[in-house]
């Protein structure tokens, strides 16, 4: 069982207690479920193509940075003109919550992307209700029936879509008019090496009509321009600039490089 099986099978019966607790019309009532979503495909084709985000910490790393306020960060990140920012609401594995999107929400105008491990169409409600643009899917833990139910039930709701693979089946099986941005994953998750190779090569298979995002490893300036040649418009960088005491001033400084 790989970590990812671990935390799918916790994350199935996590959901079906909240949806328990709070039903969906409690969360169609939300003040901001009727905001209108900012688009994350085209601000990360159109600007720096950096999504930054906040993580508390992760379970192959574990603490990375406990002592930052979401807000702080999200609105240092915004004034150093990242793309848009991931925000982390596993709560077991990473530290996160939803009320941490909410937060991110009230101090910054850019787009937001609910990183999660999605497994219901319950979640993408919860990603709209608390302030979300966008929501990720991970293709290596959904079948491709599951990527399509769950894409076009986003975009019912104005949300864009990030679907991310680790390989070149997860990739085929994601390719689909719902999906607005293709993720690639730099991690391999049996071994957990990353390796920049994996981006070049699977992106390849991308169709044009996609924003091509890179994931994990992704540390230097160096590496997005390595990247960029290859097609790549989006990067998300996770713990690159959280291990700083100031991830916006970090992520302000890393930007002025790449130009």
């Amino acid at each position: 069982m790989t970590i990812l099986d671990k935390i799918t099978a916790d994350k199935i019966k996590e959901v079906a207690l909240r949806k328990s607790l709070i039903p969906v019309s409690q969360l169609e009532q939300s003040v901001l479920f009727e905001r209108a979503t900012i688009s994350l495909a085209k601000a990360v084709s159109s600007g720096s193509g950096i999504i930054a985000e906040y993580k508390r910490r992760s379970p192959s790393k574990s603490v990375i940075n406990n002592s930052l306020s979401v807000q702080d960060v999200a609105s240092g990140y915004e004034q150093a003109g990242v793309s848009g920012m991931s925000v982390l609401t596993d709560g077991k594995y990473f530290g996160g919550s939803l009320d941490d999107l909410l937060l991110a929400r009230a101090a910054a105008q850019f787009p937001l992307l609910r990183k999660e491990f999605i497994v219901d169409e319950y979640q993408i409600l919860e990603a709209k209700a608390y302030g979300a643009d966008a929501i990720l899917l991970i293709a290596a833990t959904l079948s491709r029936k599951q990527i399509e139910q769950f894409s076009t039930f986003a975009k019912s709701l104005n949300l864009d879509v990030l679907c991310e693979s680790h390989n070149e089946e997860e990739l085929q099986k994601s390719i689909m008019p719902s999906v607005d941005m293709l993720g690639i994953n730099n991690r391999n998750l049996k071994t957990f090496e990353v390796s920049l190779e994996t981006s070049k090569e699977l992106i390849k298979q991308i169709p044009d009509e996609f924003v091509k995002v890179s994931e994990s490893g992704i540390s230097s300036v160096e590496a997005i321009k390595e990247l960029k040649p290859h097609g790549f418009q989006g990067f998300l960088i996770g713990e690159n600039f959280m291990k700083t005491d100031n991830p916006g001033e970090s992520a302000a400084t890393f930007i002025k490089q790449l130009d």
